[in-house]
């Protein structure tokens, strides 16, 4: 199938009445240093992607909620129901060897009536439901749309031997966050076009540029960070101390 004929196939603009979250936490931490998972790592007692979960089972937007785990953490999540008393959990699938095929796991086994997916990292433990509705309401707008900020900091671009070659203006670079809300049938052609084209993404956002659509960007500001090494299980915590004043 040609692209222009995948688009052609794409339906008309729909309500977003079924939104389904796909939460991606397969992966190891290996930059944590410690032996349990990034995703399973406490902060004030409670897992990092507890905390994303329960974002979502609070967002009135959201139906259902589809978790990539790890193989050997799926009994976690399944526990995680009954102890946090989430509703809205309705698969756990196991991930793949890369994010790209992870979230792909996931979004195979959404309700055919999903008209929405958002997509969110389970290591972004403090978005907030109200942030998941600002997004959602873009991509309602624009079909496609995500979580972000503005850079902070000029940002460099380099060539392979770490020679600065160019400077953007900052006003214009923006860092990609999650959740990346998209029409499914979007989704859907931006994933089967990558995977035909053997594309290889470093988010969802990019999948759906590589199609030729645009995204949105939604400012979410600078607490929405991703726990990725131990000093931002500190940072996480006083962030949280913050909003809880």
């Amino acid at each position: 199938m040609k692209l222009k004929e995948l688009l052609k196939n794409l339906g008309p603009k729909r309500a977003a009445k079924h939104v389904t979250a796909i939460i991606v936490a397969a992966g190891s931490g290996s930059r944590m240093e410690s032996s349990v998972t990034k995703q399973m790592m406490e902060i004030n007692g409670i897992p990092v992607v507890a905390r994303s979960i329960a974002a979502f089972e609070k967002c009135p937007s959201i139906k259902d909620i589809i978790i990539v785990a790890r193989a050997d953490e799926k009994n976690i999540y399944r526990n995680f129901i009954q102890k946090y008393s989430f509703t809205k959990i309705r698969r756990i699938v196991t991930g793949a060897d890369t994010r790209q095929g992870s979230v792909l796991n996931g979004f195979k086994v959404i309700d055919n009536k999903c008209d929405f997916v958002a997509i969110h990292d389970g290591a972004r433990c403090l978005i907030t439901p109200e942030e998941i509705e600002r997004v959602l309401y873009e991509a309602r707008r624009c079909d496609a749309a995500s979580a972000a900020c503005l850079a902070k900091d000029t940002v460099k671009i380099a060539d392979t031997k770490g020679y600065v070659v160019s400077t953007p203006d900052r006003s214009k670079v923006w860092y990609a966050q999650t959740p990346q809300i998209f029409r499914s049938d979007l989704y859907r052609a931006a994933a089967f076009w990558a995977l035909k084209k053997g594309f290889e993404a470093t988010d969802d956002n990019s999948l759906v540029e590589f199609l030729g659509a645009r995204v949105k960007l939604v400012d979410c500001g600078y607490r929405n960070i991703k726990i990725t090494t131990p000093e931002d299980i500190h940072i996480a915590q006083i962030l949280l101390k913050e909003t809880q004043k």
